[in-house]
């Protein structure tokens, strides 16, 4: 809340903050940020997050009660920018199998699927009982039954 309504510096732009490490001495916060833009946006964002640290530190210092107010440090979260281009590889992965689907029909078949079916029906004729078994029947003739 107070980056967005209370820090004033415009060269803090669209800054989504996607998490907050604190140290088990509650000394330091390591905030990671992210946000959309070119590499001069998140240098200029940079900047402007480390003008606006004290501000935040004295805004804290008044609002929480401890002895000493943590030291704050912003770091921009990379994360992020690994899962989008991870989910941009698959994507880029699926498009080049339809199209190899697309071009050459016959090889777009997975060989693997008849087996798959086969083993299927297998099971399943596996699973259902069969009339000429012995293990299914509900013939006890032949257990003793316990004497009282």
């Amino acid at each position: 809340m107070l980056l967005q309504r209370e820090v004033q510096d415009p060269g803090i732009g669209f800054v989504t903050l996607t998490r907050v490490k604190v140290s088990p001495d509650l000394q330091m916060v390591r905030v990671f940020y992210t946000l959309i833009g070119d590499d001069k946006a998140k240098r200029e964002t940079a900047k402007a997050l480390e003008r606006a640290t004290p501000f935040l530190r004295r805004q804290i210092g008044a609002r929480v009660r401890l002895r000493r107010v943590p030291e704050i440090r912003f770091e921009f979260d990379r994360s992020v920018e690994h899962q989008d281009r991870i989910e941009q590889i698959l994507l880029d992965l699926e498009a080049e199998r339809q199209s190899r689907a697309a071009a050459d029909p016959e090889s777009a078949a997975d060989p693997g699927s008849a087996a798959e079916s086969a083993a299927e029906n297998g099971r399943e004729t596996a699973d259902a009982p069969d009339e000429n078994d012995e293990n299914d029947s509900d013939d006890t003739a032949g257990l003793d039954e316990p004497k009282k």
